[in-house]
């Protein structure tokens, strides 16, 4: 009787925690803080060089340094998207501004998500957003320079 109780109590705190919903959370604020991170370092660099570093094309990554690798003096590291599956897309094709976006795993159910569930592309870009982050998923999250939008 006594784990017939037990067992219900586990069902039941199973259901209510929901650990899949939790993981996708924590890996959904990882890639929150990481974007913010690269944020600040870009805004280093901007002051460093007048410019952003630019990139208009795939593979969309800061040029000379490949995400989760180091990107020194502006980050030890330059973080990368914590499932293998998806990746960071960073644009900025005159330097003057940037865009940097992810795919969360909670998609358009995340409050911070863009629009619709679906980042729009820059202006005049070619970057796919359904394709960019990766396979795993839409480009839905983004960040930018001060002067633009994501």
């Amino acid at each position: 009787m006594v784990i017939g109780i037990l067992g219900i109590l586990a069902v039941g705190a199973l259901l209510v925690l929901n650990p899949l919903a939790q993981f996708q959370k924590a890996n959904d604020v990882r890639r929150k803080s990481d974007l913010a991170q690269i944020q600040r370092a870009l805004e280093v660099y901007y002051q460093d060089n007048n410019k952003y570093p630019i990139v208009a094309t795939a593979p969309y990554q800061i040029p000379g340094v490949s995400w989760g690798n180091s990107w020194q003096p502006y980050m030890d590291v330059l973080p990368q998207d914590p499932s293998s599956s998806k990746n960071y897309v960073y644009y900025s094709p005159s330097g003057q501004s940037y865009y940097i976006y992810a795919s969360l795993d909670r998609g358009s159910n995340d409050p911070a998500a863009c629009s619709g569930g679906l980042c729009s592309a820059p202006a005049n870009s070619s970057i796919n957003m359904q394709t960019a982050c990766g396979s795993g998923g839409d480009c839905n999250y983004g960040v930018s320079s001060p002067d633009v939008t994501p």
